[in-house]
């Protein structure tokens, strides 16, 4: 298992999966706010709120809370005044930790992701301390029913992605940070809206974690993903299946 995006196979054998899925759901109308108050309310006219939308469609949120969220974004009720703020870092056994928030209270958020770290044998850095461990890149996902393998490599491709993967879990088209609405738009065009696209961070080199430290390292990643404030959290670690066996089983 390598790195945070596949950790959850992890968190999802602990309780209280209800209170998670609705932390998940006040992440995704967090994003569609900003979204729709940084640019237009129109989806069509706005790649940001369109990508946010369909995550949300993804994670089955109903038609009216994502309408909701976006006259919350443009109408009177709108008093919140999100930022995004990036956090990095590093956990225990040396991993690299990047943590995208969006906050009303940068001193909160800042505090709060400072004493996750701390607490969990990390050390919060300063701004680009670690993201050179990482390459910033464009991310789409489809399912697999949407099109074979080679009928996706073959639009992906064409439309100007760099690489694509394809599997039983779907396709994941990845691309250069400036081409990602691009691709996304020539892909949608013919395959649907995807399941998912956002700008990622990948590490370019990844620590392999015993059970001990990589225990560790996912208490860690589990209290960033439960703040309100976090969206998304990036690592560069790599445990191995039997370690990931062992931890599970625990």
């Amino acid at each position: 298992m390598a790195g945070h995006s596949q950790f959850k196979n992890i968190m999802h054998r602990k309780g209280a999966q209800d209170a998670r899925r609705a932390r998940a759901f006040a992440k995704l109308i967090r994003e569609i706010t900003v979204a729709a108050r940084q640019g237009l309310p129109d989806p069509n006219s706005n790649p940001r709120l369109r990508a946010a939308m369909a995550a949300a469609r993804t994670a089955n949120m109903t038609r009216d809370t994502i309408e909701r969220a976006i006259r919350k974004a443009t109408g009177a009720g709108g008093t919140e005044d999100y930022v995004e703020v990036r956090y990095e870092g590093y956990g225990p056994a040396g991993v690299a930790i990047i943590v995208e928030a969006l906050t009303d209270n940068r001193n909160r958020t800042a505090a709060d992701i400072r004493a996750a770290f701390g607490k969990h044998g990390g050390t919060l850095g300063e701004t680009n301390s670690v993201s050179f461990l990482f390459n910033r890149l464009g991310v789409i996902r489809y399912p697999e029913s949407v099109a074979g393998a080679e009928t996706m490599l073959d639009a992906a491709i064409e439309a100007g992605a760099e690489n694509v993967e394809s599997h039983a879990d779907g396709h994941e088209i990845t691309t250069g940070l400036t081409d990602m609405f691009a691709v996304r738009d020539a892909l949608e065009a013919r395959f649907g809206p995807p399941e998912q696209a956002k700008l990622d961070w990948r590490p370019t080199t990844l620590v392999q974690l015993d059970a001990e430290p990589a225990a560790a390292v996912l208490k860690l990643l589990d209290a960033l993903e439960d703040n309100d404030d976090v969206q998304s959290v990036y690592a560069n670690f790599d445990i191995a299946e039997d370690v990931l066996a062992t931890l599970s089983a625990a």
